[in-house]
């Protein structure tokens, strides 16, 4: 069977004011970025700049977009790119807590006798309900993914046993994106903290995503900083359905050198 590489690189938002006075958004409340938020996204875009995207998916909120669109201002490849905002990616909802202390929520939590992650307050999302909505996200990208770049793909990597790619090269922006079945896709996916943390989970026990060398699952399931990066290597095979998953390597989990 013949198998191909792509990467997708997951960034969260810039900081919102709500994120400084440390106040929970979720969904009913589409902030936009701070002052510093904004700084954090241009950071992003800068350590980003000469690495290439293929696709880019955004959440279709405010903060999600504002981030997006400073990124791509400073990307070598961002001018022609088509900014698709999915809903799929919206962060997590978290009903009468929205707009309310993060502590206020753990509190919620602790009452109800469960932890933050497994809580769910009235009106909000539990979080099978947000990895679901990341599941079909993923089967969403890659039908966009097979229709854009199929015809096009690179070459069949040698085997599957053999390595997909070439010694990373630690710190760099474009750690995981070079040597033997180098990716021939990239996708930008810009979304929320929650919501990633979410999808990392999915990625570690749905899809036996192999973590980074020398990272740990409690640092993947942690809360991404506001523009913390982290990128992701899929080996992809095509069937009759279209394209299918065959394998998840980490590159890199929250990363932010380019907040230093």
């Amino acid at each position: 069977m013949a198998l191909f590489t792509m990467a997708f690189t997951l960034v969260r938002h810039g900081e919102t004011q709500f994120n400084k006075d440390g106040l929970l958004q979720g969904q009913a409340i589409d902030s936009c970025l701070s002052e510093t938020g904004v700084q954090q996204a241009e950071a992003a875009g800068r350590y980003l700049r000469d690495v290439t995207f293929t696709n880019v998916f955004v959440s279709s909120m405010l903060r999600a977009r504002q981030t997006a669109e400073v990124i791509l201002k400073h990307n070598s490849s961002g001018a022609g790119l088509e900014m698709v905002c999915d809903a799929l990616l919206k962060e997590k909802s978290f009903g009468v807590a929205e707009g309310r202390p993060v502590e206020a929520y753990r509190a919620m939590a602790a009452e109800a006798g469960e932890t933050t992650v497994d809580f769910v307050a009235p009106g909000g999302e539990s979080e099978q309900q947000v990895t679901e909505r990341f599941r079909i996200f993923l089967e969403s990208m890659l039908r966009r993914i097979d229709a854009d770049h199929w015809l096009n793909r690179p070459e069949p990597v040698p085997s599957a046993s053999e390595p997909l790619v070439s010694p990373p090269a630690e710190g760099r922006a474009d750690e995981g994106l070079g040597g033997l079945g180098a990716p021939g896709v990239h996708a930008l996916l810009v979304g929320h903290g929650a919501y990633i943390r979410s999808a990392v989970r999915h990625l570690l026990q749905a899809l036996g995503c192999s973590p980074p060398p020398g990272v740990d699952h409690a640092h993947m399931l942690s809360l991404s900083p506001n523009t913390g990066l982290s990128r992701f290597v899929l080996t992809l095979a095509r069937d009759q359905g279209g394209l299918a998953i065959r394998g998840v390597r980490g590159v890199f989990v929250h990363r932010a050198d380019h907040l230093k």
